[in-house]
């Protein structure tokens, strides 16, 4: 039997990772070529269920793209597994969990993160905001390290920390397309501390009490990307690489301190190449 519709898939979902992920297609290129394939359907698979909003203009084609996901991974629905062998993701996907033994409930928990992006409810608190960022990227974390092969507890604790760090960073990053949107992902507790003011969010106003929130928000980022790199100082060298996004978080966090709110300073792709390999290299992890 040829391999060549496998192959097709795996290219497929290294394509879209590329153009949609870079951060974590470039952390990619440090782990062995078996790893690799699951790390990037996993990301493929992100940038699909993640990225929902972008291609719905109401919120139930958006519920019913993630149903669909959630029916491929359970096995429920009509004709779901059948659809998946057609679907390139889908089928890298189904292959990474078989060969990697990848917790369903994991990926459930993670588009069921999600349906929150599909709606224009405001994040209501940071406890919310940080719940999502456990199940959305903190999750992902923990299955890149489970396809390493990492599954103690202490890489599950690292994977929480990462997560957090990289989704709050993620938040500060999107806030001009949120606005866009009129979505609010800055914690609704935040807002009121500062006294930020949702409508001068949405037209993108860059007030002192915006920038204060900005700096709470930055300051918990930086707080959970510190817990996560003194957490992988003791842990073994085989956890590094499940944790290499890290660097450009670190790197973007920094950035963003000196830059306004709404033009956040984006890493090019060579500078994101670039940060990757010399965490990669160095001894002992930095970001």
């Amino acid at each position: 039997m040829s391999n060549a519709p496998s192959n097709d898939a795996a290219a497929f979902c290294a394509d879209l990772v590329r153009a949609r992920d870079f951060r974590t297609y470039a952390a990619s290129l440090f782990v062995s070529p078996e790893a690799r394939r699951a790390w990037l359907a996993l990301a493929a698979f992100n940038a699909e269920v993640a990225h929902v909003r972008d291609h719905v203009s109401q919120p139930l084609p958006g519920e019913i793209r993630l149903q669909w996901w959630r029916d491929v991974l359970t096995g429920e629905g009509q004709g779901s597994r059948g659809e998946a062998e057609a679907n390139p993701v889908a089928a890298e996907l189904l292959r990474a969990i078989t060969h990697h033994n990848l917790p369903i409930e994991t990926f459930v928990r993670l588009i069921d993160a999600h349906v929150f992006d599909v709606y224009d409810d405001p994040m209501p608190d940071m406890a919310a905001l940080e719940a999502h960022c456990r199940d959305t990227s903190a999750a992902l974390y923990g299955l890149r390290a489970k396809v390493l092969g990492l599954k103690s507890p202490e890489a599950v604790r690292i994977a929480e920390h990462a997560g957090i760090a990289e989704g709050l960073v993620d938040v500060m990053l999107a806030m001009p397309r949120h606005a866009a949107r009129r979505q609010l992902y800055l914690p609704g507790d935040l807002m009121n501390l500062h006294g930020v003011i949702a409508e001068e969010f949405f037209l993108r106003q860059a007030s002192q009490p915006l920038r204060e929130a900005l700096a709470h928000l930055r300051r918990e980022a930086a707080s959970q990307l510190q817990q996560a790199i003194a957490m992988l100082a003791s842990a073994p060298l085989s956890a590094r690489a499940a944790f290499l996004p890290l660097a450009v978080i670190g790197k973007n966090l920094t950035r963003l301190e000196s830059s306004e709110p709404f033009a956040p300073p984006l890493l090019s792709r060579l500078g994101i190449l670039w940060t990757t390999w010399r965490a990669a290299s160095a001894k002992p992890f930095k970001a």
